[in-house]
């Protein structure tokens, strides 16, 4: 089968994109032929499809022409929409697999892949389909005012980055995919890799049809080892605002017993660095980005990781790839990190927001040393028995037939 898998990043910066490539290698693997498209970038993986790439989109470039034709392209992106048609005459494929798509690839190119007939299957990494912003936050407060198409809300609110213009911009994007040109409503089916993101898609009014498909991993690639070398524990993602950064950092400032390891990179690093070393906090270490069997050598050193997400996060692989190192997590009781973080199961859930339990959370594990090696081989075994990769591509055939 010919695939067309599109996102619009085409090397590694966080979770979407590296389940992005672990699809691209899966379906690989099973003997398909997947056609790449995606945006241009000096930091892209190589790709012989990448004279079909857009050009490159970056928002936070300065000067007025950038500003208007990143605005353009963000609302309907003939570039992206000819250079795909271009793709599907070259390659011919049988389906097309879209990914995070929005911005700076734009749905413009479903218009081209339904010109030629082609079934169209979506993974959804957000909430952009219902929420202008994506992550279903305003001013830092979990908000679904844009409930049944009110996308006004987001210009009223100044959901982006606190921007009247940015969010006026966002809201005219909004009603010009879903009112005017229905466009998401030429997507065939839409996989949901949580249960919460599927149900909160139905519940604020998303048209469409939803099924459900968590992430996996490839098992053989993560050695878990149950037992820590070191009393730490880890935080590895992005380090944006909606991470919950600060009220991890809250957490861990009065437990000096434990060291925080911080992985990742994001907007977010330059002020948790100032404000730990302004209070005096010494049990806290950045170690940048890491990747592959660096970031897996991190995570086995620790006792667990942690997650404590303020948005409702989707089917997080820090705690998947946790998890197959043979570490209990630590999240937060919102989104789908609970379909993952089970209670006294495969570790604890607290209160999203709310530093002392999580601080609680934390000390009844480093105190119960048994629950972390035994909480440890069970979210092994968990993810060895619903998140591996044949029963992911059973699941994704089946969509894929429903689809053509």
């Amino acid at each position: 089968m010919n695939v067309v898998l599109a996102h619009k990043f085409f090397y590694r910066r966080g979770g979407a994109d590296n389940s992005f490539f672990a699809t691209a290698d899966l379906l690989r693997r099973k003997g398909h032929n997947v056609i790449f498209f995606s945006m241009q970038d000096e930091r892209n993986d190589p790709s012989e499809y990448e004279r079909y790439f857009v050009s490159n989109v970056d928002y936070e470039k300065p000067g007025l022409k950038n500003k208007i034709g990143a605005a353009i392209k963000l609302l309907y992106s003939f570039e992206a929409k000819n250079k795909v048609e271009q793709l599907i005459k070259r390659e011919r494929p049988d389906i097309a697999h879209l990914n995070n798509i929005y911005h700076q690839i734009s749905p413009s190119i479903i218009h081209g892949l339904k010109k030629f007939n082609i079934p169209v299957v979506m993974t959804l990494r957000d909430y952009k389909l219902v929420c202008a912003p994506y992550i279903m936050l305003a001013h830092g407060k979990i908000c679904e005012a844009c409930k049944n198409a009110k996308y006004y809300n987001c210009f009223l609110k100044g959901c982006v980055k606190g921007s009247k213009a940015k969010s006026l911009l966002n809201t005219i994007e909004m009603y010009l995919h879903h009112t005017v040109l229905s466009i998401y409503e030429l997507v065939d089916v839409f996989i949901s890799p949580s249960r919460f993101l599927k149900n909160k898609m139905e519940e604020m009014g998303a048209k469409g049809k939803f099924v459900y498909l968590p992430n996996f991993v490839r098992v053989d690639e993560f050695q878990p080892q149950y037992k820590w070398s070191e009393n730490s524990i880890v935080y590895f993602g992005r380090l944006n605002e909606e991470k919950g950064l600060l009220t991890l950092v809250k957490a861990v400032k009065d437990i000096p017993e434990i060291t925080l390891k911080i992985i990742g990179e994001g907007p977010l690093r330059e002020h948790l660095e100032s404000g730990i070393v302004k209070n005096g906090i010494g049990n806290i270490r950045f170690l940048g980005y890491k990747s592959g069997e660096k970031l897996n050598n991190e995570v086995r050193k620790s006792m667990f990781v942690v997650l404590p997400s303020e948005w409702y996060e989707n089917n997080p692989r820090a705690i998947i790839e946790g998890f197959a190192l043979g570490k209990p997590a630590v999240g937060s009781r919102i989104g789908g990190i609970p379909e993952l973080v089970r209670d006294d199961e495969t570790g604890f859930t607290f209160q999203a927001g709310d530093p002392e339990d999580l601080k609680k959370k934390i000390l009844l594990l480093v105190k119960n040393p048994e629950k972390i090696l035994l909480m440890g081989k069970r979210a092994r075994s968990f993810v060895e028995q619903e998140l591996n990769p044949e029963q992911h591509y059973e699941k994704l055939m089946e969509i894929y037939k429903q689809a053509m």
